[in-house]
């Protein structure tokens, strides 16, 4: 994916939906309720079980969303992250080998940093944006905005404490972008299965953000998810070989549209 096609993504969502589950179907779940609500930037953190079959399945279930992954630690994740059709990629530190191992693959990398030092670094060691994590006990907003005159030019995305109500903030403070998770998914709607609640907070902050989840695509392709109903969706083989992950590049998104052919 080009750095322009990544960056007009970013722009025209503004939110990605953090998703950190304790089993599969979970993810899965969670992932069709926040599409159906309009998020098209969806993260499976790569420590959730079985992260890279999900990631494969959501790659053909939701093919107009972007499926990304998160938590990466290392080069070897990031590299099986890749092959599993992760389409960006996230980590909660700086490491020029994994940077490297993304790029090579033409993927965005976006690293977590905390100090001017650190977020100059990730972005000197070619860091396509930085999430600055954690971001709320450093003065959340305050903070990024404070980053702005020295550091304007680099792309950032506030993780950690976001929430539905301050997202916005974070945006007018200089954000690109803000990763949402734990407020999106409440532990008490995911284990109750209620779906539609959901997919109501993610429409509610796609419309705070400036954003109809009316036409989206990907949550046109989604599934209706009444609460606690079960998801039958045909299966089809994951996205797992180096010739389908070209075929299925997000490189094909160019900078014109975000549609993700499979």
């Amino acid at each position: 994916m080009l750095l322009y096609s990544w960056l007009t993504l970013l722009k025209k969502n503004r939110a990605i939906a953090v998703i950190r589950a304790s089993e599969i179907e979970l993810g899965r779940k969670m992932a069709l309720a926040a599409a159906q609500g309009g998020m098209e930037l969806i993260e499976i953190t790569w420590n959730s079980p079985r992260s890279a079959e999900l990631i494969s399945q959501l790659r053909v279930q939701l093919p107009n969303c972007i499926i990304g992954t998160g938590t990466l630690m290392n080069p070897t994740q990031v590299k099986e992250a890749i092959m599993a059709g992760a389409q960006f990629l996230f980590a909660p530190h700086v490491d020029p080998l994994m940077i490297k191992a993304a790029k090579d693959s033409d993927l965005p990398i976006i690293p977590g940093a905390l100090t001017p030092t650190e977020i100059i670094t990730a972005w000197q060691w070619g860091a396509t944006c930085v999430k600055v994590f954690p971001v709320q006990p450093v003065g959340g907003p305050n903070y990024i905005r404070s980053l702005q005159g020295p550091l304007g030019q680099i792309p950032l995305i506030p993780c950690g404490g976001i929430t539905l109500e301050n997202a916005e903030e974070f945006l007018a403070a200089g954000a690109l972008a803000v990763g949402v998770g734990t407020q999106l998914f409440p532990k008490n709607l995911v284990a109750s299965g209620n779906w539609k609640a959901i997919t109501d907070k993610a429409a509610w902050l796609r419309k705070k953000l400036g954003q109809s989840s009316g036409g989206n695509s990907c949550a046109n392709l989604s599934v209706n998810l009444p609460v606690n109903s079960p998801i039958n969706l045909p299966m089809k083989s994951p996205v797992n070989s180096s010739a389908n992950l070209h075929v299925n590049s997000p490189v094909n998104l160019q900078v014109q549209t975000p549609i993700v052919k499979s």
